[in-house]
């Protein structure tokens, strides 16, 4: 049943709640409440967790009046349901939203979503903070082990999210050498309740060891294991709010032309997810790079992944994404119609140097992933229609990159400059179970 908040009801903590069930998409009879799903991480057989049942909001045009930790305090109580009390989740969603969204013009009805001015600085912070909150919150003293794979920024999120948080050690595995030396000095120089792992392969084979971690009943038990990537569901939830706040900011009516750099295909699940509970969204575009397991997919019906290959845009070279399942359960589960809200296409390292430097031109300066969805969206985007491309990360970390296709020095932010002198505490490992399971329990 639609369910229409107030502002002011909110805020008094009268909203009412519902149960929310999560169902795991590859075992339907274990179904938990959201509380449940953040701590498990991962359900049984690999299986993903998402919502059973979406209600969707109303009353949209008053809900994109309010500010956004109200707005999206709103929205997530409608996707978790009772597992948390009004004032808890808001608690909850101040603590962790507490840095800038920026929507900026960059030429006619062409928009650039910032979300990488948090902490880590990528988009990631959202739902790594969010779920780090949830997780103080459920925990209930119990001592946790977080253990993630990143392809480049997710490592900073969660390091940075869960750094010196008491009863929380975290372990995160990485491609060694396949991410850059600027991403790799944000989370690897923390030290303290912060480990992270070399991968000698790429990233699928961190991903991989994650999941054979979490089918280890001793390791799970043992260390209180869960994970941070977007197989948790709590991360995947605060992803739907900035697209909310995206609408909010443009011009009464507009149905946007959402444009996604993506790798895992979580940003994407997240805004159809939004979608799904009432975002007037127009369609989406995935835009991918080489690495088009996706694109050829939605082309042909056939699911064949290949060899991941490294390409400029580092944070998506995965061949295997992991949220995929969750986007058909949109469609299968909830009814929304894929054909015609997603498409997606591969761009070129090529093509994405010549979107950094005409980006440039017209004033604005993207890192390779946000130039990369750029792309996606101007050589599709209609006649009258509004394009939103998702900005990831600062165009800093990608310094090199930067430099070398507009031929001219990048300034580093503070966060950046404060870390490029100190020292890498990661250690090498090899792509085996053995000696990673032997790692963790030492």
């Amino acid at each position: 049943m639609p369910m229409d908040f107030g502002v002011e009801e909110f805020g008094a903590g009268k909203t009412k709640t519902v149960s929310m069930q999560f169902i795991n998409i590859a075992h339907p009879e274990q179904i938990v409440n959201f509380s449940q799903a953040t701590l498990i991480g991962l359900g049984k057989g690999q299986g993903l967790f998402f919502p059973q049942k979406l209600a969707p909001l109303d009353n949209i045009r008053g809900l994109l009046e309010m500010d956004f930790i109200h707005r999206s305090s709103v929205i997530l109580q409608t996707l978790v349901g009772d597992a948390m009390t009004p004032g808890q989740l808001q608690g909850c969603v101040a603590r962790a939203f507490d840095f800038p969204i920026e929507l900026r013009p960059v030429s006619g009805q062409v928009f650039a979503l910032e979300l990488f001015h948090g902490p880590s600085l990528a988009f990631k912070d959202f739902g790594a903070r969010f779920m780090a909150q949830c997780l103080a919150t459920f925990r209930k003293n119990q001592h946790t082990t977080i253990l993630t794979a990143t392809s480049g920024d997710t490592g900073a999120a969660v390091a940075k999210a869960f750094y010196r948080q008491p009863g929380v050690d975290v372990v995160v595995l990485y491609p060694h050498g396949k991410v850059t030396p600027l991403q790799e000095k944000l989370f690897c120089t923390l030290g303290e309740n912060i480990r992270t792992i070399a991968i000698e392969d790429d990233f699928d084979a961190c991903q991989r060891l994650v999941k054979q971690s979490f089918d280890d009943p001793f390791l799970v038990s043992s260390l209180g294991l869960n994970s941070a990537n977007s197989i948790n569901v709590a991360r995947l939830l605060a992803q739907v709010c900035y697209y909310f706040e995206a609408l909010a900011r443009l011009p009464a009516g507009t149905r946007p032309v959402f444009s996604v750099p993506s790798g895992n295909f979580g940003n994407v699940t997240a805004g159809l997810l939004a979608t799904a509970i009432g975002l007037p969204m127009k369609r989406m575009i995935a835009a991918t790079n080489r690495n088009d397991t996706v694109p050829r997919f939605l082309s042909s019906g056939k699911w064949e992944p290949r060899t991941t290959v490294s390409t400029l845009t580092n944070a998506m070279d995965i061949s295997l994404p992991n949220n995929f399942p969750r986007v058909l359960e949109l469609e299968r589960r909830h009814g929304l119609p894929l054909k015609e809200l997603l498409t997606s296409f591969s761009v070129s390292d090529a093509a994405t140097m010549d979107a950094i430097r005409t980006l440039d031109a017209s004033g604005y300066v993207a890192d390779p992933h946000s130039a990369l969805a750029w792309n996606g969206l101007t050589d599709r985007l209609e006649e009258q229609e509004t394009g939103v491309f998702l900005c990831t990360a600062h165009p800093a970390k990608f310094v090199s990159t930067l430099e070398t296709a507009l031929n001219r020095s990048v300034p580093l932010p503070a966060e950046l400059e404060e870390v490029v002198d100190k020292q890498v505490l990661s250690t090498r490992m090899p792509s085996d179970f053995t000696q990673l399971k032997r790692f963790l329990l030492a």
